[in-house]
């Protein structure tokens, strides 16, 4: 170890993150200390990595970390999550902010100040590549003095913004790829919560927990695509068709468009959605390279809607893997079974119920028969914790003819997850 430059040592105190760890390992000797001066890349202060940060008053804390920090100069990355921890001095903050962001290039950033600090205003200009913010408000984005020339990554938490701040923040990030809305605040600026979002070079879009009256993406090289926990009456996409990847977990949405453009889709994953299969289908039937498709407790608009295999097997002819969730309402099983074509791509299947019923076997049975080519199938199942007599004897019957058919199937690996 003595023999090694302190730059390299500086790499390995940088891979421990936590600063508690890398405190006490640059104790270790003189060279260590330097490496720690001098070559550090990357610091971590986050009050779940170490729970005494949580039983030091909030002066001490600011103290300690002030310390760290101001010994250590060419910070690449930064994260301060202290999210348990009461409010810190603004000024504290700033000055921590303000030694580090020449070179900072990552800067992920949970704590409550008094007043809040303008973290736009502090790191904006300079070489951030990777914003993260949680619990912080922004007011007043002004795009010419505010900018991140090199930001690829925004993440906002449970952030407060207006519409117009949001718009503007995505325009002053002239080279962003990624965006993250997990909970925002968004300032209502009249009756109607209007979102308008445009960026010509974002890839990746996740929003979680929001609801809007009207959320209008426009970004023409969008390959994935993330909704989750949202309420929504109008969501519009527009873009020149590069969508690869397009994800749907527990939306409500009254009006839904991905854009007529379509052809590169490779993955549709539909969870926890009340579905309208025609208008649906007729919005992903021209992806003919879908490779991945996941209706997982999905509701169908009209009780009398079937989804049968052989529309699946005739407009995805490269599908490789097919998950679909068993239910079966009012007699209706809306996976059904009708027509000949196989699923000639299909190589992994997996299949799920939420009640289950004599039928579930016959019905993964009929499935493993139109995909010659399957090599692992997995089920997934809900089994209540009080079972009565007939619950019991139904899950030993599925068991049973999962064997028996297994024994007929010898070139598929079979995976069983209970929940």
């Amino acid at each position: 170890m003595d023999q090694l430059p302190v730059e390299v040592i500086g790499n390995i105190l940088s891979h421990l993150r936590a600063a508690r760890d890398v405190v006490i390992a640059s104790a270790t000797c003189r060279k260590w200390r330097q490496a720690c001066c001098k070559h550090l890349h990357t610091l971590s202060f986050s009050s779940k990595d170490w729970p005494i940060y949580r039983d030091l008053t909030t002066t001490r804390l600011e103290i300690l970390i002030t310390q760290t920090i101001f010994q250590s100069s060419g910070l690449q990355a930064l994260s301060i999550l202290m999210e348990d921890v009461d409010e810190f001095s603004a000024s504290t903050v700033t000055a921590w902010l303000l030694y580090t962001r020449e070179t900072l290039r990552q800067l992920h950033y949970n704590v409550k100040t008094t007043p809040n600090v303008n973290i736009l205003e502090i790191c904006g200009r300079h070489k951030l590549e990777i914003l993260d913010l949680a619990h912080n408000s922004i007011v007043g984005v002004e795009p010419n003095y505010q900018r991140f020339p090199c930001l690829k990554s925004l993440s906002l938490s449970y952030v407060s913004i207006s519409a117009l701040d949001l718009n503007l923040l995505v325009f002053a990030c002239p080279k962003i790829e990624a965006l993250e809305l997990v909970n925002p605040e968004i300032a209502m600026s009249d009756a109607q919560v209007t979102v308008e979002l445009s960026s010509l070079t974002l890839k990746s879009v996740y929003v979680e927990a929001i609801s809007l009256d009207k959320f209008l993406l426009e970004a023409d090289g969008l390959e994935c695509l993330h909704l989750k926990d949202c309420a929504l009456e109008f969501f519009e996409l527009i873009g020149k068709g590069t969508l690869k990847h397009f994800k749907i977990d527990d939306v409500s949405v009254i009006h839904l468009d991905i854009g007529e453009t379509v052809e590169n889709l490779e993955t549709v994953d539909i969870s926890n959605f009340t579905i309208i299969w025609p208008k649906f289908y007729q919005m992903i039937s021209r992806s003919s390279n879908l490779k991945r498709l996941r209706l997982w407790d999905v509701m169908f608009d009209d009780e009398d809607e079937v989804v049968d295999l052989e529309t699946i097997a005739t407009c995805f002819p490269y599908l490789s893997h097919l998950s679909l969730s068993y239910d079966v309402r009012d007699g209706v099983l809306h996976y059904g079974l009708q027509g000949s074509s196989y699923l000639e791509s299909v190589v992994v299947l997996e299949l799920g119920w939420t009640v289950i019923n004599d039928l579930f076997s016959h019905w993964v049975e009929g499935l493993l028969k139109r995909c010659p080519n399957l090599k692992k199938l997995v089920i997934h199942g809900i089994v209540s914790q009080v079972k009565s007599h007939e619950e019991c004897q139904m899950l030993a019957n599925f068991t049973t003819s999962m064997v028996e058919l297994m024994r007929r199937y010898t070139h598929v690996d079979p995976y069983f997850k209970y929940d």
